[in-house]
């Protein structure tokens, strides 16, 4: 369960796994998607500040952020993040 995670320090690799998958159940449940983008927001904070080294993890946490922009009607910022 993803709240085993949440007592552990922001920068505990484990936590942020922890909050994508959170996130992406969100998404993929369909009838919540401000819940989702706050939990894609806030998972994407942690990866630009502590894993801002590795692109590649970066660039798949921006993208689920973008799709559920887009999906919510957020499509110019979606394609902000996209580019």
């Amino acid at each position: 369960c993803w709240k085993t995670y949440l007592g552990r320090l922001e920068t505990d690799e484990s936590r942020c796994v922890a909050m994508g998958t959170l996130g992406t159940a969100v998404w993929n449940g369909g009838d919540r998607p401000e819940e989702a983008l706050r939990v894609f927001e806030a998972n994407l904070a942690l990866r630009r500040r502590y894993w801002s080294y590795d692109e590649e993890l970066v660039l798949t946490t921006q993208t689920g952020l973008a799709n559920c922009l887009a999906k919510i009607g957020r499509r110019d910022e979606a394609l902000v993040l996209s580019r």
